[in-house]
């Protein structure tokens, strides 16, 4: 089996990862057909069926499934070795894939990438926002973004944008006029709230912090989203009480549109972090993007 084309084992690992060759095939900028028959030949090299085709789906097989996982980190090394020595001859060329939270797609990352792209031309980069923790490698990501306490143990972390976050409590005018201006985490317990679901159906307790002393409690809610600007248009029409990243509510809270309550309560944490498998050859691409992460941390004395 020494004698399979890399080139068929790549279109494999693009038409798996994507679950369409439609997809896959405009990534690539190749013809569906031919990611088609590059499948076909592999199969018929292995004498095994790698994907299940239908008319309305793309999903692999078991087998797949196993070549994919063991495949993926190989094709990344060879991507970054290749990558390694372009980067020598110009400057870093090719696709840069991340995996971030939504917080930082909307907020955080976009100076950033404004600042990368106009230093780094060459480069292409594709960001998807979920706040689900995935295996980044796996789903044909070269790095992901998280937090501190949802980042995998073997993977190197470097810190990306600030290096404290707040969750704040909020409300409208007319609703603390009507509901009264809760003074403790327990009083919302007794008031209407607007809460964040995960799109996988999880949806989190409200955690607050004051001193030593932690809360946790699970309020009764009147609107439930996973979508952030329908949670604040909830809250500035005054339907209930929200908690989430400062950075969502402050235009909101400086046109006085929501006033920030149990301040005494809100709670800090760490900056989200880029994380990335420590492989000896990264992508050079991704290696640029680490050395400009770790030049803004430089320049911003952190």
């Amino acid at each position: 089996m020494n004698d399979l084309p890399l080139a068929d084992l790549d279109a494999f690992a693009a038409v798996a990862r994507e679950r369409s060759f439609r997809t896959a095939a405009r990534k690539r900028g190749v013809s569906a057909s031919a990611l088609s028959e590059a499948l076909r030949r592999l199969e018929a090299k292995l004498g095994v069926r790698l994907l299940n085709r239908t008319t309305r789906s793309v999903t692999p097989t078991e087998a797949g499934k196993r070549l994919l996982e063991r495949l993926t980190p190989a094709l990344g090394e060879i991507a970054g070795a290749l990558d390694q020595v372009a980067s020598e001859r110009d400057s870093p060329a090719g696709t840069l894939r991340l995996n971030v939270p939504t917080i930082v797609a909307r907020v955080i990352l976009p100076p950033l990438v404004g600042r990368f792209m106009k230093a780094h031309p060459a480069i292409t980069l594709e960001v998807t926002a979920e706040d689900g923790f995935i295996d980044v490698l796996a789903a044909g990501f070269d790095a992901g973004v998280r937090y501190e306490e949802r980042v995998e143990k073997d993977m190197i972390a470097i810190p990306l944008g600030p290096r404290v976050q707040r969750y704040i409590t909020a409300a409208a005018p007319d609703y603390l006029a009507r509901r009264g201006e809760p003074q403790h985490p327990r009083d919302l317990l007794e008031h209407a709230t607007v809460r964040h679901r995960f799109q996988n159906g999880v949806m989190l307790p409200w955690e607050f912090g004051e001193g030593d002393a932690t809360i946790i409690i699970a309020p009764p809610s009147t609107v439930l989203a996973n979508t952030i600007e329908l949670e604040i248009s909830a809250a500035v029409d005054g339907l209930g009480v929200i908690r989430t990243f400062e950075e969502f509510l402050k235009p909101e809270i400086e046109a006085g549109r929501l006033i920030t309550v149990l301040d005494a309560w809100e709670t800090s944490f760490p900056g989200p972090f880029l994380y990335y498998a420590g492989r000896r050859h990264l992508p050079a691409p991704l290696r640029a993007f680490v050395d400009f992460l770790k030049s803004e941390q430089r320049q911003a004395g952190r």
